[in-house]
């Protein structure tokens, strides 16, 4: 598992995304997959920061691992009011899409909360043409 602690700031996706990409590639999975990770970090970091409070310190942790079928995403914030729902806005709205296309990207994704906090998590399917849109659990709490 490799984890980062980076700012709670909008840049911080880009740096995650930098980091992740570099990882996988350098492991050997697929371009297709490591395209699709991509997409998710920076989606998970760019909600962390737009909707929830940082961790102490003023921070994000985004941690990621390589399974034999998966990649697994995962990014810690300081938790808001709310948890995160995916929904499907409407085509003339400028945002809202984000955890809609995080979940159509992956096998499963969820939220747990940790103290204080909230991990939103992903897993991503490592082969290419194997995930089945219709299978993919929708977002749920995990105790």
């Amino acid at each position: 598992m490799t984890a980062v602690v980076l700012p709670h700031a909008p840049a911080s996706a880009a740096v995650a995304r930098r980091s992740l990409t570099s990882e996988l590639s350098a492991s050997g999975v697929s371009g297709g997959v490591v395209g699709d990770a991509a997409l998710v970090v920076s989606e998970l970091v760019g909600n962390a920061v737009r909707h929830a409070s940082p961790l102490p310190g003023g921070a994000v942790r985004v941690e990621w691992s390589l399974h034999p079928d998966t990649v697994e995403i995962a990014v810690m914030d300081g938790g808001s009011s709310e948890l995160p729902v995916a929904v499907h806005a409407d085509e003339a709205a400028i945002g809202g899409r984000g955890l809609s296309i995080v979940e159509a990207l992956s096998r499963t994704l969820g939220t747990r909360r940790a103290g204080r906090g909230m991990v939103v998590w992903a897993r991503i399917p490592r082969v290419q043409g194997g995930r089945a849109r219709r299978g993919c659990e929708p977002l749920a709490a995990v105790p």
